[in-house]
Parts: C-alpha cells; sequence; structure tokens
C-alpha cells in the first residue's frame, strides 16, 4: 500500500500564497479527486505532491517519509507519474516516439485507446486537445508508477471516453490522484476520496457517497 500526504501544506507565488496549511492524504490502490474552480488551489496541491513547486511550510510525505525537500525528478525515479493539464505530450513526436519513451512495448497503452492506434505517425502537436489527452495517459498507463497525479484527465474527451479513462486509472495498483473542476460523473457511482478545496483551503473532505448525497 502506498500514501502521499500534504501536512499542513503551505505554497506561495511572490506574495500570493496559494495553499495556506493544507492537510490530505491520498492512500493507494485508489483513487483521490481533489475538486476545485480555477484559482482554488487543486492544481497548486498537484504540483506540490509532484515537487514542481517548493513548500514555504509543511510538508509532503510519502509512505511515512518526508520528501518535502527531494526534487521532483526524484521523486519520478521512485516512481511518481505527473500529467499536467498543459504540454504533457512531446508536440515535436510522433504519437509512437511520446509512447516509447515511457515503454518499449506500447500495446497496452493501444489497448487502453485503441484510438491512438491509426494516429501512430502523427506529430503529438497536431493532435486534438482530447487526443492529446489520451496520448499522455497512455504514457502514465505504461510508466507502471506506484504515484499516478492528473490534472483534468478528461478535458476535451467524449463521454464514454471519459468514463473509460476514470476505469483505466481506477483499475491501477498505484496511489492516483486527479484534480477537477466537479465530481466526474464517471466517478458518482465510484468508491474515491475527494477533498473540496475552496481559495487554498480544504472546506470538504470524505467519500464519493457522501458528497453525492
Amino acid at each position: 500500500m502506498t500514501t502521499v500526504s500534504l501536512r499542513q501544506a503551505r505554497v506561495r507565488y511572490g506574495p500570493l500564497e496559494a495553499l495556506h496549511g493544507i492537510t490530505l492524504a491520498a492512500p493507494g490502490p485508489g483513487l483521490t479527486v481533489l475538486l476545485g474552480r480555477n484559482g482554488s488551489g487543486r492544481t497548486t496541491a498537484l504540483r506540490a505532491l509532484a515537487g514542481t513547486v517548493p513548500l514555504s511550510g509543511g510538508a509532503v510525505v510519502w509512505d511515512g517519509t518526508d520528501v518535502t525537500r527531494v526534487p521532483a525528478y526524484e521523486r519520478a525515479r521512485r516512481g511518481l507519474c505527473l500529467v499536467p493539464e498543459r504540454r504533457a505530450v512531446f508536440g515535436s513526436l510522433t504519437v509512437r516516439e511520446n509512447l516509447a519513451l515511457a515503454a518499449r512495448d506500447h500495446t497496452p497503452a493501444l489497448d487502453a485507446y485503441p484510438q491512438l492506434r491509426p494516429l501512430l505517425e502523427r506529430r503529438a502537436g497536431t493532435l486534438s486537445g482530447g487526443e492529446q489527452r489520451m496520448l499522455a495517459l497512455s504514457r502514465a498507463l505504461l510508466a507502471r508508477a506506484r504515484v499516478v497525479l492528473v490534472d483534468e484527465p478528461a478535458q476535451g474527451m467524449s463521454p464514454s471516453v471519459a468514463a473509460r479513462t476514470y476505469e483505466l486509472l481506477g483499475a491501477l495498483e498505484a496511489c492516483v490522484v486527479v484534480a477537477e473542476q466537479r465530481l466526474p460523473s464517471a466517478l458518482r457511482d465510484r468508491s474515491a476520496i475527494v477533498y473540496e478545496l475552496r481559495r487554498g483551503t480544504v472546506v470538504f473532505a470524505g467519500e464519493t457517497a457522501e458528497l453525492t448525497g
């Protein structure tokens, strides 16, 4: 079992504090959802877990070990994969080349998203937004990471592909943390831990059933 958590985490961007000492824990295997509007701090919380923004206070803890000062590349080496909302693929490389960076055998990715198969020789930068999300998530699936952090995984996808995406994420043997503006319909009947953020603070923590009920 893997757990990543923020403990009294604070993040500042210049004079502005984006996270005001938030505490949350994401156990795995399993799905944790960070909800909130733009400016709520959900993306900053993901980036703090990944190490791409420094904390100005508090700690990041991974399996009981304080990794606050461990750089992002070392967290990645230890099995953490971040899929940001933007620039999640290498636009100048083909779909095939993007997948090859994650694993030699990319068959599982094409099984997960067969829509990518006819696009293998296309440059990733020419794909639609939904196709780029599929490619970015395929790379995360191939990475076999212990912790997977995804900002708006289903952005630009059709409802059926979005539902498939959450099935894939929910089936991973990993600690999966996703950030969304609102609870996706694909998760309403699925067990997940939910944190709702507002202006850099946690205003709700519980299970999906509590939120939807």
